[in-house]
């Protein structure tokens, strides 16, 4: 059991750096190169990441982000808007729903492993009190990444909220 136990607290971790990817791509009104990493565009007939297409002040024309990229020839120069107190409320917004979403994964990993111990219990491979152990472990290990999530979303929101 304990292999499986560290198979499932590997998928939460595993959310919890998507989670985290996802929020660093947030701009909050500082300049940030993972603000493009959202960005793809088709390129050959598959989408493919801003970084690797040689039309990338066109995809960031076309982006939502609002920037309007300058072409020098040797470079381009994105420059960063302030953020306007609505767009702000936005961003908070979709940070709290992208926690949310994270949430929802572990707590579908969470239903995932229990169900497994119950089927692995019905199966007699576990004992009754294997799987009420297991059960609680799962429950612990759900409750502490949730935290973290609760905790990476109000960090990000803060720092969104900031003027």
């Amino acid at each position: 059991m304990k292999a499986q136990l560290n198979a499932y607290e590997e998928k939460m971790k595993k959310t919890l750096d998507v989670l985290s990817k996802e929020l660093a791509a947030v701009r909050a009104g500082r300049a940030n190169p993972a603000v493009l990493d959202k960005i793809t565009v088709e390129y050959y007939g598959a989408p493919t990441p801003l970084n690797q297409v040689a039309a990338i002040e066109k995809a960031i024309q076309v982006s939502d982000l609002g920037i309007n990229p300058q072409n020098d020839g040797k470079q381009i120069r994105l420059n960063f808007p302030p953020l306007t107190e609505e767009r702000r409320k936005e961003l908070i917004k979709g940070v709290s729903k992208t926690g949310e979403e994270s949430k929802v994964a572990l707590r579908n990993i969470r239903r995932d492993a229990i169900d497994k111990f119950k089927a692995a219990q019905k199966k007699s491979e576990m004992t009754e009190d294997e799987l009420h152990e297991g059960e609680e472990k799962m429950q612990k290990l759900t409750d502490k990444y949730v935290k973290e999530v609760d905790a990476m979303v109000s960090k990000k929101s803060k720092e969104l909220a900031e003027v």
